[in-house]
């Protein structure tokens, strides 16, 4: 009955709406707790806004407070990732940032046994190509000492142990220049070579355990032994506490290079590249029994002549005292 009494009032004031609509705006406004007989509907309608609101304020209320804390977390969590999405940002925009993070990603995964990626170390190869060649291309002269001090600010540790980038000269006219490429203690390395071609340097030869599968890709030092050609020496390893080293010497010859002798893992090795020709001392005969230690040394002397490398002498040299 109630239901029926509250349709009908509706629509007297459905009604009452459309035929006097200039007397209501005219009309002064009322209380809403005073209503005309003719005007029940409006004291219907407040009962029923009444009703709807006491029952459904706490559920609102409690609604309100999930939604605002859930934008809150929302509001936070978007704050607290903003540094970390400028970081990533800032690193994909920084060539030096992404290539500190491979040189340090590619020492992790060798001393972790793990695989080598050879795309991340071309890319970080190619980027010390890129500031190599601008450097041999300034006239008259590469400036090497000042492009060195550059170079080592690429370490991406303090101290750099195990991690160099250097370049060299070669002999050769013009004279060829190689980069010496260390990415860290334990980490892969290169030599990047590069010659002139009509009066521009670019890249021409690599050496890396990617194109050398025997390459002893390992902590490599260079020294050059020849002033008319593009001749140098690679010394692989020598980081151990017996000084194990390999050296290789190789010739740049176009856009590739040749290995022109390869020594054996040498024991207690140093060397030296001087006027005269390479010096090369070692352990040239170790003991059976206890094999760390050296019975006998030897020192080489090794020039390049004739567009061949020759062992031109070899001398025994005093055993060095063990160290207790």
């Amino acid at each position: 009955m109630e239901d029926a009494e509250t349709k009908n009032s509706m629509q007297t004031c459905e009604s009452f709406g459309k035929n006097n609509v200039h007397d209501w705006r005219a009309a002064p406004p009322k209380s809403p707790d005073s209503c005309a007989p003719s005007e029940e509907c409006i004291r219907v309608k407040a009962r029923m806004n009444s009703i709807f609101f006491g029952k459904q304020r706490k559920t609102w209320r409690a609604g309100a407070g999930i939604v605002l804390r859930a934008v809150s977390a929302g509001l936070f969590l978007f704050a607290a990732a903003q540094p970390a999405a400028r970081l990533m940002a800032q690193s994909e925009r920084d060539p030096v940032a992404q290539f500190r993070q491979i040189a340090d990603d590619l020492s992790a995964a060798r001393q972790g046994g793990g695989e080598e990626n050879q795309e991340r170390t071309e890319k970080a190869l190619a980027f010390l190509d890129s500031l190599a060649i601008p450097v041999l291309n300034v006239p008259p002269i590469p400036h090497l000492e000042e492009a060195n001090q550059r170079l080592a600010a690429l370490a991406s540790h303090t101290p750099p142990v195990g991690e160099n980038y250097r370049l060299v000269k070669l002999g050769g006219a013009p004279a060829a220049y190689a980069m010496v490429v260390n990415f860290g203690l334990g980490g892969p390395a290169a030599v990047r070579i590069y010659a002139s071609a009509d009066g521009r340097y670019s890249l021409s030869a690599k050496i890396d355990h990617f194109v050398q599968k025997d390459f002893f890709d390992s902590d490599i030092e260079l020294a050059s032994v020849s002033d008319s050609e593009p001749v140098f020496v690679t010394i692989s390893g020598r980081t151990d506490d017996l000084s194990t080293g390999q050296f290789t010497v190789w010739r740049l010859e176009g856009n590739h290079v040749t290995a022109l002798w390869i020594s054996d893992l040498l024991q207690q090795s140093t060397y030296e590249a001087d006027a005269s020709g390479f010096h090369l001392a070692y352990c040239s005969q170790v003991d059976e029994d206890h094999p760390s230690n050296c019975v006998k040394m030897a020192r080489d002397l090794y020039r390049y002549e004739g567009r061949e490398w020759k062992r031109v002498e070899t001398v025994e040299s005093p055993v060095p005292k063990q160290t207790p």
